[in-house]
């Protein structure tokens, strides 16, 4: 799909025909926005502005270069915008392409919250728009007011999850999930805005656009290096509660491991006076051990003396043990 803006009566017109190529000229075209484009409609935006559109492995790429370079008919810059989906984020990168004349191309695969608005603002107060200079400035500042918004999203989720884990008295795998997801969204939108802040360091250093856009960029590499660090800051805090949960899961484990290891031993005694006893020996001499009673009754002393025995060592060691303060 393929939208044309018109600078016409003094207000820009939408088109999404490519015919207008052949009838108007670069003064009259602001913006040329590409969604998910036909060939077609690819090769006609190349004719008309004698450029040659990035491919998606050119986008993607990471080096510093691929981000931001000028040729001697353009402005290259590619960018990484967000879109969110539940809990997490997708990655989708975004290509413009600002010629000499002043016209903004855009190359996107996906719709963008970023592009809504500021078309929305470009209706509103046009004269602020005089060149594609201009529009690609206020497409970033829009792109980052949304990244401030990602940002505070994942600390109030940091927040909340800190909170839960303070009022639980346990910890299960469902909150280490929770922190791993939240840890990567966190890395992912610092990646993200580490590019925007690549990006506007190139058009800093350049001397292609208007004297009235340096100071609006000075503010918005502000914005983004305080965003950089609210995320390293919920990235610490992250990196504290998964080091605080894992620390409660360990004392759970070694308070269950102390329960087994006090039971074996208070029952080692015992055990030792049984198998003492269990013996399948010829002489045993507390098997006579036995009280005739007078109504002719016949008690096994022997049998009553190492149960008691079982007992009392069994109970001295609960004392001992609690003598110690290891219970």
């Amino acid at each position: 799909m393929i939208t044309i803006y018109l600078k016409q009566y003094n207000k820009i017109i939408r088109n999404a025909d490519t015919k207008l190529f052949d009838e108007l000229g670069y003064d009259d075209i602001l913006w040329i926005d590409l969604v998910s484009p036909t060939i077609k409609e690819q090769k006609a935006v190349e004719n008309f502005m004698e450029i040659s559109l990035q491919t998606k492995q050119q986008v993607e790429e990471i080096e510093s270069t691929s981000k931001y370079f000028e040729t001697e008919n353009s402005i290259i810059s590619n960018s990484n915008f967000f879109i969110p989906t539940g809990d997490s984020f997708v990655v989708e990168p975004v290509s413009f392409i600002i010629s000499n004349e002043g016209v903004l191309v855009s190359l996107r695969n996906a719709e963008f919250r970023t592009f809504k608005e500021t078309e929305k603002r470009l209706q509103m107060n046009y004269r602020s728009y005089s060149t594609g200079y201009h529009l690609l400035i206020s497409l970033l500042e829009v792109r980052i007011d949304f990244d401030a918004d990602l940002v505070e999203l994942v600390a109030k989720q940091v927040a909340t999850l800190a909170k839960e884990i303070n009022s639980e008295a346990t910890i299960n795998k469902e909150v280490l999930h929770r922190i791993s997801a939240l840890q990567e969204s966190t890395m992912l939108l610092r990646e993200n805005i580490f590019d925007r802040q690549r990006v506007l360091s190139g058009i800093l250093r350049s001397e292609r656009f208007p004297n009235d856009i340096y100071p609006r960029l000075q503010l918005m590499i502000k914005d983004v290096n305080s965003l950089i660090n609210h995320a390293d800051f919920s990235f610490q805090r992250l990196d504290y509660i998964q080091d605080a949960s894992l620390g409660l899961i360990n004392i759970e484990q070694n308070e269950i491991v102390k329960i087994f290891s006090v039971a074996a031993v208070i029952f080692m005694p015992a055990t030792l006076i049984a198998s003492i006893y269990g013996m399948n020996f010829k002489f045993i001499p507390e098997l006579n051990w036995i009280i005739h009673l007078d109504n002719g009754w016949t008690l096994p002393m022997g049998y009553i003396f190492a149960i008691f025995m079982m007992v009392f060592c069994s109970c001295l060691t609960i004392w001992y043990f609690r003598y110690k303060k290891w219970l």
